[in-house]
């Protein structure tokens, strides 16, 4: 099965890490990682309870460390975009959603869970592979950290095991660098970069790549550039996958 990492960046509360820790363990999850948290004390070991061996064995990080080490990022928001158009927060899925599309990944999966005050920045958001939300009463449509987490880890558990390995995160770096740059190649126009990088990221992210994949998108983007007159063509006919077929 997928390795599940429940994320709490910057939590403002010990208590709610400590009912975190907690509900996880219900659910038979043990990764826990905190970015920035709060200081934990007593309240925090109070509110775990039998799940003391989570808190104390939880991994401080950066969330920059975050999206380096894991293969798939899912970040949870109360707040979705309305439209298309604005698609930092779009599309989104509801955790029992999200479970189908994280059961056949044999890799590593974090789950990144908010701030209490002001959830997930934007930027923050734009680097995850998948958006996630729990739906809720349009009257208090903000749950409380804690119970965010136990519903996922609610929805996650017993997850089946995994059947591929995906593409790395180094990988998919190098994928959205060279579309990047391929974007320059056609003049994309500046002011419409950040949205088209973004909505790549999300269209790319939830599709699971594997490597092979990873690298025909490599060639078939080497070879639109070698027909732009930006490339010569590379020795024995190669084009970034080192496969001997002719499938795309």
């Amino acid at each position: 099965m997928p390795e599940i990492a429940i994320v709490l960046v910057e939590p403002l509360y010990e208590g709610n890490v400590g009912f975190a820790a907690r509900v996880m363990k219900n659910f038979g999850f043990c990764d826990l990682v905190l970015v920035n948290p709060c200081p934990l004390g007593d309240d925090a070991i109070a509110r775990a309870s039998h799940a003391r061996d989570v808190l104390d064995s939880a991994r401080r990080c950066t969330l920059e460390e975050v999206y380096r080490d894991y293969d798939f990022v899912v970040a949870t928001t109360g707040e979705v975009s309305k439209s298309i158009c604005t698609p930092m927060r779009m599309p989104y899925y509801e955790p029992a959603e999200v479970r189908e599309i994280v059961a056949d990944i044999d890799g590593r999966v974090a789950f990144l869970f908010g701030r209490e005050n002001w959830g997930l920045a934007n930027t923050e958001l734009a680097r995850s592979n998948l958006i996630c939300t729990i739906p809720t009463s349009e009257v208090y449509p903000i749950l409380n950290l804690s119970h965010a987490v136990g519903i996922v880890c609610y929805e996650l558990a017993n997850l089946p095991r995994g059947t591929y390995l995906l593409a790395s995160p180094v990988e998919m770096d190098s994928l959205y660098t060279h579309i990047d740059a391929f974007l320059d190649r056609i003049d994309h126009p500046d002011f419409k970069r950040e949205n088209t990088m973004t909505l790549i990221r999300r269209v790319l992210g939830r599709t699971k790549l594997t490597a092979r994949e990873v690298s025909t998108m490599h060639g078939l983007m080497r070879r639109a550039e070698w027909h732009m007159g930006e490339k010569k063509e590379p020795l024995n006919g190669s084009w970034g996958d080192t496969t001997t077929d002719d499938s795309c």
